[in-house]
């Protein structure tokens, strides 16, 4: 009987790719996932919040601890003062003894937090309405309404207190911060600036050029933007699209956060990380404050004309200082003692500054000219003389009566 048949099986012809596909060590790797280029650089969705408006506390982050007891206790003794040095200069506005007067009434939890988040020998760059932030650094209050009286360009020396003149244009501040700041680095030297902003003007050009140069050269700056809803009678909805200002920042590769400008523990837990943040070498840091001047933009602003009374009524229940306050008294570091205490340091303070105030300045119209340029422009010698002439012109027709 001959061999079992058996059925030939018709050999397997394998191709190269047939054999690509089905071995795994061959298989195209996973593309790898591209990295998200706003990783840290962007706000939370909803402002930082540490106390309820009324007071309590919410509960603990890990992101932003609550600062030490001691420096908000310090915190409120300022705001305190400052509120009524803030009352102070608005009365001599209307006795004479000030040409204008922009108020921050109810944006000290921002004007005083920001100056106890740096240090003495850190540099400050503020706007006009930055005079109770001013004070707060320890700066004569007289000197600061200097300016503000039409008697000085800057009523104290910038380099001794490292707090730049006040600035009425707007931005121009964003850019000073920024070279101030890169040439202190390049220096070695750890010095953070802290320039303070208003809302409206992160629409003007300087904003952009100076976050951009500080975000470029990692300039350790931290721009605080107070966002107080109005650039004089302009609502924020048309000035900007933005789903926040905090989110200005992203476009030039700067982390940015924004916060209740109404909560000083919030306030002050921020700006502290932001602080840091740019001291250790990581570049610029951008803050935007939520809050709300409750005054007119200043005593020349008819604030009625553009603001629903109801909208002032509802900001006024989220009042900063009651805020730290009530906490303050909760966490048993406040007593009516303490509170009546700082509220005669406060009338002491005020009493001060209206006696110095009331005095006449001696002042020389010929210093209007000094310290414009380092060497007097021609232009500028010529009008000085005219000056000159004029005064000498008025004397002796005074003289002659």
């Amino acid at each position: 009987m001959g061999p079992p048949h058996v059925q030939e099986v018709p050999a397997v012809t394998t191709t190269p790719q047939a054999v690509r596909r089905a071995s795994p060590r061959t298989r195209r790797p996973a593309t790898p996932a591209t990295p998200d280029p706003t990783a840290g650089l962007l706000p939370r969705t909803e402002p930082v919040r540490l106390l309820n408006p009324d007071g309590t506390p919410l509960p603990p982050r890990d992101d932003y601890p609550e600062p030490p007891v001691e420096a908000l206790r310090e915190m409120y003794r300022r705001m305190v003062v400052g509120r009524r040095f803030d009352a102070q200069a608005t009365a001599l506005t209307k006795q004479g003894r000030l040409a204008v007067y922009p108020s921050s009434r109810g944006q000290e939890a921002c004007q005083v937090g920001g100056v106890v988040a740096v240090r003495d020998t850190d540099w400050v760059f503020p706007t006009y309405r930055e005079s109770m932030a001013l004070t707060a650094r320890g700066i004569d209050p007289v000197e600061v309404l200097t300016l503000l009286r039409g008697d000085w360009h800057c009523g104290y020396d910038p380099t001794r207190v490292h707090t730049a003149p006040q600035c009425t244009p707007l931005a121009t501040q964003c850019v000073h911060a920024a070279g101030l700041a890169y040439g202190e680095s390049y220096q070695g030297r750890d010095t953070v600036a802290l320039a303070f902003i208003g809302d409206g003007a992160t629409s003007e050009g300087d904003f952009h050029e100076g976050v951009n140069f500080a975000a470029v050269f990692k300039a350790p700056v931290v721009y605080f933007v107070q966002n107080n809803k109005y650039a004089i009678s302009v609502p924020l909805s048309r000035q900007t699209a933005a789903p926040s200002l905090a989110y200005k920042g992203v476009g030039y590769g700067v982390p940015s956060e924004q916060v209740d400008g109404n909560d000083p523990v919030a306030v002050l837990a921020v700006l502290t990380r932001a602080v840091e943040h740019a001291r250790s070498g990581k570049g610029p840091f951008l803050v935007e404050a939520h809050t709300y001047r409750m005054e007119a933009h200043t005593n020349a602003d008819d604030a009625s004309r553009y603001r629903d009374p109801d909208e002032v009524e509802a900001w006024r229940d989220r009042d900063p200082v009651a805020r730290l306050e009530t906490y303050l008294r909760a966490r048993d570091v406040l007593d009516d003692a303490a509170v009546a205490a700082i509220a005669e340091e406060a009338e002491a303070y005020a009493a001060d500054l209206r006696e110095r105030m009331n005095a006449q300045p001696a002042v020389d119209p010929l210093s209007l000219f000094d310290h414009v340029y380092a060497e007097p422009t021609p232009q500028l010698v010529e009008q000085r003389e005219q000056v000159r002439a004029e005064l000498a012109a008025a004397r002796d027709s005074e003289g002659d009566a």
